[in-house]
């Protein structure tokens, strides 16, 4: 998403002041029409839970160079960049965006749908404050849909989740601040990851917004959409 500071757009608030915290990935729906082509969200693919994999999805995103950053809405966009294994990450950029994308052959996706995180090196030092934090901004996460190949995914509240606190590495710059380095972190939001998809094209489409509002009773004003879409071409053995 176009995302790299939400804070840097929100004013100074006593609780908040200094936080540059949210990253964003892929707004998902709930549980797929077709089950058998994500994971349900109490399971534990790969060995992992889902909130122990959105912490590596957010190790991975911090970790990355700001050029061709997968949470900007950038021609420079590579989906290899950091992806090692069995298991890759999409991320969803603020705005409409649409991005086509090779993917290996028996791959899994981990999507980070609508999320954020809060981290040290964004002024918050605890993983009290961290966990607080997140929880605060993911519970202003609406309008939260995802369809694969037309076909929507439902009861979507199920796949939000709370990470554990997690330690990650940040170049510098990186994608929420000039400086970067090692720090710790905590993560919210919503998630859903796909089985290995069938050999062909594919279509992945999300849908999601935060809102924030003085009038509702937040410390600030503050809308931002996600219209996401991603056109998959599953390589086959």
């Amino acid at each position: 998403m176009n995302h790299r500071f939400l804070a840097r757009v929100l004013p100074s608030m006593t609780v908040y002041a200094g936080l540059a915290l949210l990253g964003f990935g892929l707004v998902a729906a709930g549980v797929p029409a077709k089950k058998s082509r994500i994971f349900p969200p109490n399971a534990a693919p790969f060995g992992h839970t889902y909130a122990e994999w959105s912490a590596k999805f957010w190790q991975w995103g911090m970790g990355l160079p700001l050029e061709g950053h997968p949470f900007l809405d950038t021609p420079d966009f590579d989906v290899t960049e950091g992806q090692t294994g069995d298991v890759w990450f999409l991320a969803s950029v603020f705005g409409t965006v649409e991005r086509t994308c090779t993917i290996p052959a028996d791959t899994a996706l981990f999507v980070g749908m609508v999320n954020v995180e809060t981290s040290s090196l964004e002024g918050v030092p605890t993983e009290a404050e961290q966990e607080a934090t997140s929880i605060f901004f993911a519970d202003h996460i609406l309008d939260i849909s995802c369809t694969l190949d037309g076909v929507p995914v439902a009861d979507l509240d199920a796949f939000r989740f709370l990470s554990p606190q997690f330690s990650f590495s940040a170049p510098s710059p990186w994608i929420f601040g000039e400086t970067g380095g090692t720090g710790t972190a905590v993560a919210d939001g919503y998630y859903v990851f796909l089985k290995p998809l069938a050999p062909g094209e594919h279509v992945l489409e999300i849908e999601g917004a935060f809102h924030f509002s003085v009038a509702e009773g937040d410390p600030f004003d503050f809308d931002s959409a996600v219209d996401m879409t991603y056109n998959l071409i599953q390589l086959g053995d």
